[in-house]
C-alpha cells in the first residue's frame, strides 16, 4: 500500500501561499493512516492531539508567528516519551504505561510547531532488525506485505514509505534506522553519538542509542535535524559541538571529494543487485570529480560480535528496573517477591528481550567479564581507531546499507544469528559514535528498495547531508 509521498519544502510552499491549511493536511494523513492499518506502522494514533495542534499551527501561520517546522506532520517512535500519551516500547511489559514528560526531541518539535501524529510500532525494546518482535505485532513493507520492513525503527519506516506522515523519529542502536529506511526506500539518518539529546529516550543499549530522522528527501532530513540537535541540560552525554546550518551544505559539488570504500563492505554475502546499485553510484561520483580510495578496514570484522556482546551486557542492566514493582505490569497472582519477580518478567517480556538479557547477564558475570565484556570494549576503541585512522585520507566512506532487500516474514526469525548479520553493515557507525545515512539508490528486480550508506566524521552531519544530496539528485532514485 503506497500513496503519494510529499516532501515537507512542497508542503511548507503550500501552506504558505494559502493552498492548504495544516488542518486539511494532518485530516489527509490521518485518512491515510486508517487506510493502511493493515500495516500496523502505529501502536497509538493521536488524531485529537494532532488536530489540535494542527489548529494552532494555522492560526500562527495566518498571524506571521509560525516556527520552522509549521506543517511537519511527524511520526514518533514509541520509546520516546510523550506526556499524557502512552509509550510501550513494543513491549506487554509497559503496554498501559503513560509518561509523565516529553522527550527532549518532542519538547523542540512541538516548539518549532511540527504536529505529532502517533506512536509508531517497533521491535521491543528496540531490539531487532525486522519489525517482528513487537508485541503488537509484526510491521509490513508496503513493498510487499509478506516481507518485513526491518527494524527496529521499522514502524517509523513504514509511516514515511506509505505517506502517513512526512517525516518520523526512530532511533539507532546498531542500525535500527538505516536498516529499515534502506528496506522501505526512504531515507535514515543516524547523526553523532551526543549530537541529539536521549532525554526521554528508553534505553536499550546507553553507549550506542541514538535517536535520528527518516524522511522521504535529504533535505527533510537535515530540517528535523536542526531542531533536534544540540546541548541539552537534561542529558549529560549530549554535545557542547555547536550546530552548523545543515542544510546550507545541500547543493555543494563533490569535486575532490576523497570517497573511501571499504572493501570489507564489498565482499561475500552482498547480494549483486546491490553491489551493482552501489557501484553504480560510485561511479557517478568518479565522473562528477571524486576521488575513490579503496581501503581496508579490517577491525570491522569484529563488529557484529563486538556490537552483540556490548549492547546485550547493556540491555541486562538497564531492563532490570522493570521488575513489576514501579511500574508497568505486575503479576499479581503470586505468594513472595522472588516470584513476582520472576511471573512478572516472564510475562511481560518477550523471547528475544529475554534472549539479550540472559545473554547480557551472562557477559557480566564473574568469570566471564573480562573474557567477554573487557575484551569488546578493547575491540570497541580499535574499531574507532581505525575509522580515526582512515578518515585521514577520506572524507565519507560509502557502501551498502544492508547485504540483501527486504526478507521474508518468518524467514529469519528463527535463526537468531541469521537476523543479527542483517545489521552487518550497520554496527560500526554506533561503536565509533559515528554519524552515517541511508539513502534509497533503485531497486532490485523484484521491485524492492535498495540502500546506499554514507559514514561521516563526528559532528559532520552537515558534509554528510550534502554528499547524501548530490547522491539523491544525481545517482539516487526516490522509491
Amino acid at each position: 500500500m503506497l500513496k503519494e509521498r510529499l516532501d515537507f519544502s512542497t508542503v511548507r510552499q503550500k501552506i504558505a501561499s494559502g493552498e492548504i491549511s495544516c488542518i486539511s493536511l494532518t485530516e489527509k494523513f490521518l485518512k491515510q493512516i486508517d487506510e493502511g492499518a493493515e500495516l500496523n506502522a502505529f501502536i497509538s494514533v493521536l488524531g485529537d492531539r494532532a488536530l489540535e495542534k494542527a489548529w494552532e499551527v494555522d492560526r500562527k501561520v495566518a498571524e506571521g508567528r509560525a516556527g520552522r517546522l509549521a506543517g511537519l506532520v511527524v511520526a514518533i517512535k514509541d520509546n520516546l516519551t510523550m506526556k499524557d500519551t502512552r509509550t510501550t516500547c513494543g513491549s506487554k511489559i509497559l503496554e498501559n504505561f503513560i509518561s509523565p514528560y516529553d522527550a527532549t526531541v518532542v519538547e523542540r518539535l512541538e516548539a518549532e510547531d511540527a504536529i505529532l501524529i502517533g506512536k509508531t510500532n517497533m521491535d521491543e525494546f528496540g531490539m531487532g532488525s525486522s519489525n517482528e518482535y513487537s508485541a503488537f505485532g509484526p510491521v509490513l513493507n508496503p513493498h510487499d506485505q509478506d516481507r518485513t520492513p526491518g527494524g527496529s525503527s521499522g514502524g517509523s519506516a513504514v509511516a514515511v514509505a506509505a505517506g502517513m506522515a512526512l517525516a518520523a523519529l526512530g532511533t539507532d542502536t546498531g542500525g535500527s534506522i538505516r536498516q529499515p529506511a534502506a528496506l522501505t526506500g526512504v531515507v535514515g539518518l543516524r547523526p553523532t553519538y551526543g549530537r541529539v539529546s536521549r532525554y526521554g529516550l528508553v534505553a536499550f543499549a546507553s553507549s550506542l542509542d541514538q535517536i535520528g530522522c527518516l524522511s522521504n528527501t535529504v533535505a527533510d532530513c537535515g530540517d528535523v535535524l536542526q531542531v533536534i540537535a544540540g546541548r541539552d541540560p537534561k542529558d549529560s552525554t549530549s554535545s557542547n559541538e555547536p550546530v552548523p546550518d545543515h542544510n546550507s551544505f545541500l547543493g555543494r559539488d563533490i569535486q575532490g571529494l576523497r570517497v573511501g570504500l571499504p572493501e570489507e563492505y564489498f565482499g561475500e554475502g552482498l547480494d549483486d543487485e546491490i553491489r551493482s546499485a552501489v557501484e553504480s553510484v560510485v561511479e557517478a561520483m568518479r565522473r562528477s570529480g571524486a576521488v575513490l580510495k579503496k581501503i581496508s578496514l579490517p577491525i570491522v570484522d569484529y563488529g557484529i560480535a563486538t556490537y552483540y556482546l556490548l549492547c546485550t551486557a547493556e540491555a541486562s542492566s538497564n531492563l532490570a528496573r522493570y521488575d513489576g514493582i514501579r511500574y508497568g505490569v505486575r503479576d499479581e497472582e503470586t505468594s513472595d517477591l522472588l516470584s513476582m519477580y520472576i511471573k512478572t518478567r516472564s510475562r511481560g517480556f518477550g523471547k528475544e528481550v529475554k534472549r539479550r538479557i540472559v545473554l547480557g547477564t551472562y557477559v557480566l558475570s564473574a568469570g566471564y567479564c573480562e573474557a567477554y565484556y573487557r575484551k569488546a570494549q578493547r575491540v570497541r576503541t580499535l574499531i574507532r581507531r581505525g575509522f580515526e585512522k582512515a578518515f585521514e585520507i577520506c572524507d565519507v566512506f560509502i557502501g551498502p546499507t544492508t547485504p540483501t532487500t527486504a526478507f521474508g516474514l518468518g524467514e529469519k526469525v528463527d535463526d537468531p544469528l541469521s537476523m543479527y548479520l542483517s545489521d552487518v553493515y550497520t554496527v560500526s557507525a554506533p561503536l565509533a559514535g559515528l554519524p552515517a545515512i541511508s539513502i534509497p539508490v533503485g531497486r532490485d528486480s523484484k521491485g524492492l528498495p535498495i540502500g546506499l550508506q554514507i559514514t561521516g566524521k563526528p559532528f559532520c552531519e552537515g558534509e554528510l547531508l550534502g554528499v547524501a544530496h548530490w547522491v539523491e539528485k544525481a545517482g539516487g532514485t526516490h522509491m
